[in-house]
């Protein structure tokens, strides 16, 4: 066994093979049976919003769609990849693929044949509504399974924890500084989500730059205790920094003591460097109560001439911390003659470990389910039974859309049929939405409830060919900050928030039900 990979194999398993066994399985099973090419159509959604214990969140922020788009370009069969599936073998020692299986992997294995409809990212998004919807012949849409899953679910899931952040932070600075903790190099997807989802900058730094974004950091214990260790003292590492970063001087200040030496010894180094015409960026907490260190900072900085030099807070923060933090703060400072938004303007929050790893809720539960396949002549809806009413499959070739109410705000997401083009009820018009799987509740709208339909599934590839630009990270950002401005509060809360209405329009649900009934007389 390889305990090291050459550039060559980390290839290969990043590749086409970068997929679960069972769908290459599968994959020969329809190629041997004649359904290589029946075209089929799979929903990739989330069916339960992340559950962190103590807390959970309202809605979650799409991400992951780009990266995806750029690995199925590259990704397709190599000569690697077959010599690969042709060393496979099973229980009894006989190769798992055939060779005619492998011809036609090697002709036909490309995700250009794929076309793909999906939710932008950035935009909010809820349990049960399709984020992303993969249609073409049934090998290749299944293959694409796991990748799919493994690169959406992951960058949604960070994404959603870093616009909690974000909200908790009430709009303030958000620096990404898990790198470290993250699980390899998952780093690279986890900063882009959190970029996506509500950071504002990142300490990673290569993934930063590509992105288009300057990194942030500031600098570790260890710099100060070099200089302690070497008898030069926390202040000459202070100094050192200044004088190599005189425009970029933020000091760590409690590696000794926060508030008797690392303050004061900032503070004479800023001093320093405003003589010399700079002026320092500010300093990093990273210990203690960092609600009480804030506010006698504050104070300290103030009464030395320093009143905008930023705060930097970081040691396992997350939405609930700041939160505490932020409402300590609230409290406390006027006891010290201090303005506590004074002080919670000058925050900036550095969110590392519980935000890249998604603390609490480690997995966002995204499925991909075959919802239709054409016979050859037309869609035939497909459906999956559970006994967990919750998980049976809505079917078929579906649209969603967003309704807003009459003060703009989101009101419900309703999932349609392709066919259906839903808008707001006029007159004695009425929209009727089913819930997903309690048929005793339902919920019509009336003339007036309802302001504007927004289409969500928007169209991406046709046939492996991008139809539409995706959004660059700023587009994102305002799509985020726009959709959860839509949300009512209730829903944006931190803790036992709002459940946001997902339902099914009148036809779909009918359908829904034709299926369940049919299946169950003729036996599952």
């Amino acid at each position: 066994m390889l305990a090291r990979m050459t550039f060559a194999q980390q290839r290969l398993a990043e590749g086409f093979l970068f997929t679960d066994l069972y769908q290459l399985t599968m994959a020969q099973l329809y190629f041997r049976t004649g359904l290589a090419e029946k075209r089929a159509q799979f929903d990739h959604f989330f069916r339960d919003l992340p559950n962190y214990g103590d807390h959970r969140a309202g809605y979650c922020v799409n991400a992951g769609l780009g990266w995806l788009l750029d690995w199925m370009k590259e990704a397709r069969v190599q000569e690697a990849d077959i010599e690969a599936l042709k060393s496979m073998r099973g229980r009894t020692g006989e190769r798992l693929f055939g060779d005619d299986f492998l011809a036609w992997l090697k002709r036909h294995g490309t995700f250009e044949c794929l076309t793909l409809r999906a939710i932008p990212e950035g935009r909010v998004v809820h349990p049960g509504v399709p984020l992303t919807v993969v249609e073409g012949p049934l090998i290749m849409a299944q293959i694409l399974e796991t990748a799919l899953l493994a690169q959406l679910n992951y960058q949604t899931l960070i994404a959603t924890k870093a616009a909690r952040v974000k909200e908790s932070a009430r709009g303030g600075l958000v620096l990404e500084f898990g790198v470290r903790r993250a699980h390899d190099r998952g780093a690279n997807a986890g900063t882009r989500a959190a970029l996506i989802g509500g950071a504002d900058f990142t300490s990673n730094a290569g993934i930063s730059h590509v992105l288009g974004f300057p990194p942030k950091g500031t600098h570790a214990h260890s710099m100060v205790q070099a200089f302690v260790a070497l008898g030069l003292g926390e202040l000459a590492a202070f100094r050192a920094y200044a004088e190599t970063y005189p425009d970029e001087c933020v000091l760590l200040v409690d590696t000794i003591d926060t508030l008797h030496s690392g303050i004061p010894n900032a503070i004479t180094v800023f001093e320093e460097l405003r003589r010399k015409g700079h002026e320092p960026v500010g300093v990093r907490l990273d210990s203690g109560d960092l609600a009480y260190l804030s506010i006698q900072a504050a104070k300290l900085l103030n009464e030395a001439g320093f009143p905008d030099v930023a705060i930097v807070l970081s040691s396992n923060l997350d939405e609930l911390v700041i939160w505490q933090i932020l409402t300590q703060i609230s409290e406390e400072a006027p006891a010290y003659g201090l303005d506590p938004e004074a002080i919670i303007r000058r925050l900036v929050y550095g969110v590392g470990t519980r935000l890249i790893t998604s603390e609490g809720d480690t997995a966002l539960g995204g499925v991909y389910k075959l919802v239709s396949l054409h016979d050859g002549e037309r869609w035939q809806p497909a459906i999956k039974l559970s006994d967990s009413r919750d998980k049976v499959l809505n079917p078929g070739d579906k649209g969603a859309w967003r309704l807003y109410d009459a003060r703009g705000n989101a009101t419900a997401d309703l999932i349609t049929l392709a066919d259906e083009t839903p808008k707001p009820p006029q007159g004695d018009e009425r929209l009727l939405l089913h819930h997903p799987s309690d048929p005793s509740r339902r919920r019509t709208l009336r003339a007036g409830e309802v302001s504007r339909v927004e289409p969500l599934l928007l169209p991406v590839l046709e046939e492996g060919r991008l139809v539409r630009e995706l959004p660059d990270i700023p587009a994102m950002r305002e799509l985020r900050t726009r959709d959860i401005e839509a949300l009512n509060s209730g829903v944006r809360r931190l803790v036992n928030p709002h459940i946001y209405h997902v339902s099914l329009s009148e036809p779909l649900w009918t359908l829904k039900q034709e299926l369940i009934a049919s299946l169950s007389e003729n036996g599952r």
